[in-house]
């Protein structure tokens, strides 16, 4: 009998932990009469409340490259929550259509920080979420949505961003961000000149806002995205270091500032 125990205590643990079961849900909900379609994904073996982090995607919309952003997320024990910005998970695929779309959405602040921050509160609200310990990441447009949030004084503990736009902050708003950031830039990236780097810095040090600034020399706009070398687009390219570099900076933070 005892010799039974054993082989089974020895057995289990040759088979070791159970592996991750990453599991995804799309979730559909609504801001102000625009109905919203994004993707919840998470690791259904780990119990208790998770820290949640909100994903936010490119001009082209909630496209394949968000949703995996999110399910690398839940791989590592976040609950993360793919949101959707331009209504009914639409994409688009060719880049004057993803500029419209873009543009439609910053000419309204008011609706494009409250379409994010009902995004937040999707995620926020899942059971197995600790809404005290909150981040978000977004890509280019993604990421200058995050900083809206932050704008807009979100309860977020850290806030990262790749190749995002960088809206400056008015001086109000500078002082109303609440996490910390961390910004991923492309240093010759064409789409954001180096006025409007300074622009963005200066109200954020008179603020004293806690953030990390990031410029990759040589790398562009989209280094981040594999796939931004098929858009043949000057200006954008996938840079490999640029990206593994980026996106462990961005772990550290959320070690420091959610606990993981």
């Amino acid at each position: 009998m005892l010799r039974t125990a054993l082989a089974v205590a020895a057995a289990a643990l040759l088979a070791g932990p159970a592996p991750a079961a990453v599991v995804t849900r799309v979730v559909e909900y609504d801001h102000d009469g625009t109905k919203l379609k994004g993707l919840l994904a998470y690791d259904d073996a780990l119990k208790g409340k998770l820290p949640g982090v909100l994903v936010v995607h490119e001009w082209w919309g909630l496209d394949d490259y968000a949703r995996d952003r999110a399910k690398q997320l839940a791989g590592l024990g976040y609950v993360a929550f793919a949101c959707d910005m331009y209504g009914e998970g639409k994409t688009v695929n060719h880049p004057d259509d993803a500029r419209k779309m873009a543009t439609t959405v910053r000419e309204n602040v008011k609706a494009w920080r409250g379409r994010a921050e009902t995004g937040l509160k999707q995620l926020a609200s899942q059971p197995n979420v600790d809404p005290a310990k909150l981040a978000a990441i977004g890509y280019c447009f993604g990421g200058s949505t995050c900083l809206q949030l932050a704008y807009a004084g979100a309860d977020l503990k850290a806030v990262a961003t790749f190749h995002a736009a960088l809206p400056a902050p008015t001086a109000d708003e500078a002082k109303a961000i609440k996490p910390t950031l961390y910004l991923a830039h492309g240093a010759d990236d064409p789409f954001v000149p180096e006025k409007a780097v300074t622009a963005f810095k200066e109200p954020l040090d008179a603020a004293k806002v806690k953030y990390t600034f990031e410029a990759f020399p040589g790398v562009v706009h989209s280094f981040t995205v594999p796939a931004a070398d098929k858009h043949m687009i000057k200006g954008m390219k996938y840079d490999k270091a640029a990206d593994e570099k980026s996106w462990a900076a961005m772990l550290a933070l959320f070690k420091d500032t959610l606990g993981k």
